[in-house]
């Protein structure tokens, strides 16, 4: 179903790509020409039906702008969105969890209003204009971080990753936002359960109670955020991308878009489908390692 909505809007977009390609002063029979080169001449069922059978045989097709496999652009773009969605990730995580777990402890008090006050503000901030603004302090300023690009990982892992900090702190603010305020409505509705009473009841304090008990209770939901967020930091880092100068799998798709090359649109979006996909299914496995009553069968 996934790979028949993709094709059916890409191909409804205007434009022929033989067009675009040799420009407007192009001669009709050059275009027809370059189009059956391409395979463009085929009905949309022959294309559709070659394209999926050439993914089901882990072949993506070739790029229409660079005449080379799609595999190998994703491949050398992934070098960058992975880590990078990664990266985000975990400072995403590392932030999240102890701010929303200080807010549910102390409920009701200037910390939680405060916390839930800047988290607020994190969900507010546009990441793309929060980066301009690090550009503007770390690159320009304070020079301690570079305005953009990407130097490889052939430089070593520190260059590599000092140039993915700034993106993964961009991409991360709005994120552990989200995950810090999912963390605390989940404990503060765990730490209301008839359960959590008894255990205090029998002489645990809070704060037993809150490590023990009600931390591991509250990460079902989280577990789905981070799915959620971890699809979205690999699929949805374009304008971040595009601001740092990031040669990742976001800035390949907006080129692909804009210079038509169809079948590296096709084939990325259908390749982030498949990670969403495939993220969900590990969420679902950390769920019962999280609670073990999944693991039980009725």
């Amino acid at each position: 179903m996934a790979s028949l909505v993709i094709f059916a809007c890409i191909e409804i977009v205007p434009g022929d790509p033989a067009s675009f390609m040799l420009g407007i002063n192009a001669q009709p029979d050059t275009i027809q020409a370059l189009r059956v080169e391409l395979g463009l001449d085929q009905s949309l069922a022959q294309r559709y039906l070659g394209w999926v059978g050439g993914l089901l045989g882990g072949d993506m097709g070739t790029s229409y702008t660079y005449r080379t496999p799609v595999s190998d652009i994703v491949s050398d773009r992934l070098q960058v969105s992975l880590p990078l969605a990664l990266y985000a990730l975990m400072l995403t995580v590392v932030v999240a969890f102890p701010v929303g777990i200080l807010a549910a402890a102390r409920r009701g008090s200037v910390t939680d209003i405060t916390v839930m006050g800047a988290t607020q503000l994190g969900v507010a901030i546009p990441n793309f204009w929060f980066a301009i603004l690090m550009v503007i302090l770390f690159a320009i300023n304070l020079r301690w971080f570079s305005a953009g690009g990407f130097p490889g990982w052939d430089a070593g892992i520190f260059p590599a990753m000092k140039a993915l900090t700034l993106p993964a702190i961009a991409l991360a603010l709005p994120q552990a936002s989200i995950l810090s305020r999912v963390m605390r409505s989940s404990l503060l509705d765990t730490l209301s359960e008839d359960y959590m009473r008894t255990a205090r009841a029998k002489g645990l304090t809070r704060r037993q109670v809150l490590w023990r008990h009600a931390l591991r209770n509250a990460m079902i939901p989280v577990l789905t955020i981070i799915g959620l967020q971890f699809s979205f930091l690999l699929a949805g880092a374009i304008i971040i991308e595009n601001v740092f100068f990031l040669p990742g799998l976001g800035r390949l798709v907006f080129q692909a878009i804009t210079q038509r090359d169809l079948i590296v649109v096709e084939s990325v979006v259908m390749l982030l489908v498949f990670a969403v996909i495939l993220v969900n299914f590990f969420v679902d496995i950390a769920y019962a390692w999280v609670d073990p009553r999944l693991r039980v069968r009725s």
